[in-house]
C-alpha cells in the first residue's frame, strides 16, 4: 500500500494528541551535526507561535524525528507536519549545501486515545537514544525535550 493510500481517511481535530515520526531522506545520519540537529529544533517554537501546536516530548535521532504533540489551533496534524518539514528542509539545505529531497515523504502518525498514558509515551520518546546506544544517560543526549520529565 502507498503512501497516498495510507493518507485517506487521515482526520486530525483541535486538541488531539499525536505520537508522530518523520525520516529524513534514505535515512541519512544528517542530525549527527549538532548545529543541523539545533536548528530542527529551533523550528519547535515557532512552530508553537505561529499555527498553535504544542509539542509535548520530542527527540532528534540522527536520521529522523520523534514527537508527541497537541493540536490546539486549527491547523490540522498533515500541515503541522508540512510546515515543520519544509521549513526545516530549506534551512537545512542551506547549512549543509545540499539539493535534492530532504525528508522522505509522509510520516508516521498514532492518534492517542484517553485510555493512552501520555508520560509512559514520552518516555519512550525520549528514552531513544539510550535504545540506540547514542548515550548510557538519557541528560547526556542534547536533542530532546518532554514537558514531564
Amino acid at each position: 500500500m502507498g503512501y497516498n493510500e495510507l493518507r485517506k481517511g487521515r482526520y486530525s481535530s483541535p486538541s488531539q494528541e499525536y505520537f508522530v515520526t518523520t525520516v529524513v531522506h534514505e535515512r541519512y545520519p544528517v542530525f549527527e551535526d549538532f548545529t543541523a540537529a539545533r536548528m530542527l529544533v529551533s523550528h519547535l517554537p515557532k512552530l508553537e507561535r505561529e499555527i498553535n501546536v504544542k509539542w509535548l516530548a520530542w527527540v532528534v535521532m540522527p536520521d529522523h524525528f520523534h514527537a508527541l504533540l497537541r493540536l490546539e489551533g486549527n491547523i490540522g496534524l498533515s500541515e503541522t507536519l508540512r510546515r515543520l518539514k519544509g521549513g526545516t528542509a530549506r534551512q537545512l539545505d542551506q547549512h549543509l549545501n545540499h539539493a535534492g529531497r530532504f525528508w522522505q515523504p509522509g510520516f508516521y502518525d498514532r492518534a492517542l486515545r484517553t485510555e493512552d498514558d501520555c508520560l509512559q509515551i514520552a518516555r519512550y520518546i525520549v528514552a531513544n537514544p539510550l535504545r540506540a546506544g547514542l548515550v548510557k544517560h538519557i541528560g547526556d543526549y542534547p536533542h530532546w525535550d518532554s514537558i514531564w520529565l
